[in-house]
């Protein structure tokens, strides 16, 4: 499958903003395998959007099939030293299956080689063992870094228990 990754622009935002809820909070049936069951609330909303994307070297993918569909998005942003941070990597949860998030991934790895890039890093709550070992199995390891979880400020969602951290994975590309 060809990916075409582009950046986003502001008319992409609402779906973009959807689609990420929808990924990380949706509970229920229909709910994705990764869902972060531990925290309520929204992901992202427009605001956080603004301010993320305000960010020097910040850069908001989207991938589109060639009919417009919306299949997923990246945020990556760009540091002088050769290092990309991947975050908000999100596809459709009811194509997952169909290896959309691996697909993703791959050209995002591919897309910060392209602009000089040699490593890619990302946060992962630590709780989320399924999705870490994901990423492991993707070639992305555990640095033993750890950021602590910003439980001050509840633009990201309301955390339901009080042990969260991130932990810092690397892929050298």
């Amino acid at each position: 499958m060809t990916v075409e990754l582009r950046e986003a622009v502001a008319d992409d935002h609402p779906e973009i903003i959807a689609l990420t809820n929808r990924a990380f909070r949706e509970t229920g049936p229909q709910a994705s395998w990764n869902v972060e069951d531990l925290i309520e609330g929204e992901r992202i909303n427009l605001s956080l959007l603004r301010d993320d994307l305000a960010t020097p070297g910040a850069h908001l993918l989207i991938w589109r099939d060639v009919a417009g569909e919306h299949l997923g998005h990246v945020r990556m942003d760009a540091h002088p030293d050769g290092r990309w941070h991947l975050g908000m990597l999100t596809v459709r949860p009811d194509r997952q299956d169909a290896g959309l998030g691996r697909t993703l991934l791959t050209a995002c790895e591919d897309w910060a080689r392209a602009r000089g890039g040699r490593t890619i890093d990302m946060t992962v709550i630590h709780q989320r063992e399924t999705l870490i070992a994901w990423y492991v199995r993707r070639g992305y390891a555990l640095t033993g870094e750890t950021k602590p979880f910003p439980y001050d400020d509840t633009r990201f969602g309301r955390p339901t228990r009080p042990d969260l951290y991130f932990d810092v994975l690397e892929k050298a590309l």
